[in-house]
């Protein structure tokens, strides 16, 4: 079995503990409540018919390296840097945030995850694409679970090949 550790991390309230939630439990709370410090729990999923175990570490905060320990980060193999597509604010240091995480992880695979998909249309998603200097991987809503085990999934995808 392949065991790989993940990092959440990203703005406040852009809902890292819901996609964790949704992914590991199946859950999704409508109340938010702060992470302090780190969260970690496993979750072991079934790709291409071999097991990979998936510690996933649901990280409170920010990125910048001020708020969080840079130790949080190592020995990590993946990061999902989530932002709210619905709350500028959280994607405007977006480049910056990705280029830091490059620096402080060797090899970890980098997905950028737009959440909240439920709370905006088409259009609005379309103007967000067009301000973001910085690609996206998926958009996801762990309300409805748009797009959260595929995620998951490709992240695990990514450690076997």
């Amino acid at each position: 079995m392949i065991s790989k550790k993940i990092i959440l991390t990203g703005s406040f309230g852009v809902g890292k503990t819901s996609l964790f939630n949704k992914f590991i439990y199946n859950k999704f709370d409508e109340k938010y409540l702060t992470t302090i410090g780190v969260k970690v729990n496993k979750k072991v999923i079934t790709i291409d018919e071999k097991e990979v175990s998936l510690l996933l570490w649901d990280i409170a905060g920010e990125v910048s390296q001020d708020k969080i320990p840079n130790s949080y980060f190592l020995g990590s193999s993946g990061i999902i840097y989530v932002f709210d597509l619905t709350r500028p604010s959280t994607y405007k240091n977006i480049v910056k945030d990705i280029d830091y995480l490059k620096n402080i992880t060797d090899e970890a695979i980098i997905k950028v995850v737009g959440n909240k998909s439920d709370l905006i249309d088409a259009e609005k998603l379309n103007e967000v694409r067009n301000t973001i200097m910085q690609p996206w991987d998926i958009i996801t809503s762990a309300k409805t679970g748009e797009n959260v085990t595929e995620l998951f999934h490709s992240l695990g995808k990514a450690f076997i090949q």
